[in-house]
């Protein structure tokens, strides 16, 4: 196997052995082979978009193969075989449809189906990342793979609420087959990357729309850590429409309901405030899940990715449960929605009802809620608190969390902030401050969390608002600086969604991408001003 797709790629360079991650190199070898042919039916789906005959069900199918391709997302090879086969299918039939009606299509490789995932392993070794030669076109094409797979996880999660948009997807599968060009250059593939960004800007507009109109927009709110009495069901990932269906099939069985690492921000939508059994937040962000799904003792609902593969020593793992894009073998799979119907999660429900309470692991409450309406409901007390010089300084903090040590960083960073700076943050990468006792400035916390990391959205609007209450001519004028942790493909896609915007000056840590080469990431620098981090000393200088 090769992988370099995130943060924690084994010695700064890429997993070789076995996946960080916990991904097995036959799971990374079906990965690429899944993305070869997604890749292929990209193509193909392009060329009938041309003539206005693109399948919207093919381009549905593509998001779905992307995003159970991120890292910590699925690690079912059956799964992941299954759809190879699916894919293939969807290639041939586009490919029947392009040929009738006359449709041109460039030479594309043949695949073949397989009988069992084992013996897709032979087609997957030749297709991998490492059959690109020019580390810098490798670099770039993988950028912008990582920059899709980002957006096709927020593009999922907005369809999964009704919300879908042609433009989304043709950007997505413009994107899949230009980088799938043998001929295409350096600038070609920058330009790209740029237009991936703006591709990400519209998915994130797209799932803030779908998420508001669903459950309202998030509003200041005081999350309990603490637990309740009675079995419970800790819910991770990402999708707020599981959440929801969860949440009404639960009500009155006794069965309480948890958020944990990324589901978290679920508790600042009004929608979800109607049910007295979701109790509030158990635990921290997604690496601590081994030894946190150990004290909680009942059900886990993975929804999308943040999965961390549990240990023989673990005693939990009989008791998770996966849906949509999340894959581990051995747990069980709630199926897709039929027909309209919810999924249905009667079975989890019923295991949960077998076990025994959460163990209270910490107590009291942390606060969330600052999403762009909330914020600009402040933007008045905000401003004023600017121009009185309470507020000198915004720290965007925004992005994941991970398990490496050097990741007490911003910890530290955050602590070591002066008393007149505000942190702007969204994803799990809040878990290293949320809980510390920052205080307030004017009634305003020095903490405000916007939600999930697609909510970075809103950190982006927030600062085009002060841009403009400020008369600005330039969002690099406002006083904000950017000390973004990343981990995975959607910290990729928000990046790239900043640079599009022509935010520049973006610090990026722990460690740079393994996949930027020396010569793409020195066209970062001189073109964006991307930088690394060293020591919070020596970034307060900067800052």
């Amino acid at each position: 196997m090769f992988c370099f797709q995130c943060q924690e790629a084994a010695g700064g360079k890429g997993c070789t052995v076995k996946g960080v991650c916990g991904k097995e190199p036959e799971t990374a070898t079906l990965m690429d082979l899944l993305m070869y042919v997604t890749r292929g039916m990209s193509i193909v789906n392009q060329a009938l978009r041309e003539k206005g005959m693109a399948e919207q069900e093919a381009s549905r199918q593509i998001l779905d193969a992307l995003f159970c391709t991120i890292t910590n997302a699925n690690f079912d090879n059956e799964a992941i075989a299954q759809r190879i086969d699916k894919a293939l299918a969807t290639k041939n039939r586009l490919i029947g449809l392009a040929e009738k009606h006359g449709i041109a299509l460039p030479e594309l490789e043949e695949v073949h189906y397989q009988t069992t995932p084992d013996k897709y392993l032979e087609e997957g070794a030749r297709v991998g990342i490492l059959t690109e030669a020019n580390e810098d076109i490798r670099s770039l094409k993988q950028l912008a793979i990582y920059g899709v797979k980002g957006a096709a996880a927020y593009a999922e999660h907005a369809l999964n609420l009704g919300f879908e948009e042609e433009a989304i997807y043709e950007m997505l599968e413009n994107a899949l087959a230009e980088v799938s060009r043998t001929d295409i250059d350096a600038d070609s593939l920058t330009a790209l990357v740029l237009n991936i960004g703006e591709c990400g800007v519209k998915a994130m507009a797209q799932l803030d729309k779908a998420n508001t109109t669903r459950y309202g927009n998030p509003e200041i709110t005081k999350v309990n850590i603490g637990v309740g009495k009675n079995p419970g069901i800790l819910v991770s990932g990402h999708d707020l429409k599981d959440f929801e269906e969860l949440l009404e099939q639960t009500a009155g069985t006794g069965i309480d309901v948890y958020t944990h690492s990324e589901m978290l921000p679920a508790n600042y939508y009004p929608a979800f405030k109607k049910y007295p059994h979701f109790v509030g937040n158990y635990g921290n962000a997604w690496w601590k899940q081994r030894e946190e799904f150990e004290t909680f003792n009942g059900v886990f609902l993975f929804t999308t990715n943040c999965i961390v593969p549990p240990l023989k020593t673990n005693t939990y793992a009989d008791r998770i449960y996966t849906t949509g894009s999340a894959g581990l073998p051995g747990a069980k799979h709630i199926a897709a929605r039929q027909d309209g119907q919810p999924k249905d999660f009667s079975a989890l429900i019923e295991h949960a009802r077998r076990c025994a309470p959460p163990t209270e692991i910490e107590h009291g409450e942390i606060i969330g809620g600052f999403a762009h309406n909330q914020v600009l409901a402040l933007a008045d007390k905000v401003v004023d608190a600017v121009k009185a010089g309470a507020i000198k300084k915004f720290v965007v903090m925004a992005g994941c969390d991970g398990r490496m040590k050097s990741r007490a960083y911003y910890t530290d960073f955050a602590q070591a902030l002066p008393g007149d700076s505000v942190i702007l943050t969204a994803g799990c990468a809040k878990y290293r401050y949320n809980k510390l006792a920052l205080g307030d400035i004017g009634g305003i916390p020095r903490v405000l969390d916007a939600g999930q990391c697609n909510d970075s959205y809103s950190l982006v609007v927030i600062a085009l608002a002060l841009k403009e209450a400020f008369g600005l001519k330039d969002i690099n004028d406002l006083p904000i600086v950017y000390n973004i942790a990343w981990y995975e493909q959607k910290a990729v896609i928000v990046l790239l969604a900043l640079l599009s915007l022509g935010v520049k000056n973006i610090h990026l840590g722990p460690t740079l991408p393994a996949f930027l080469s020396p010569n793409v990431t020195n066209v970062l620098v001189e073109n964006f001003g991307i930088g690394g981090i060293s020591t919070v000393e020596a970034d307060m200088e900067w800052m």
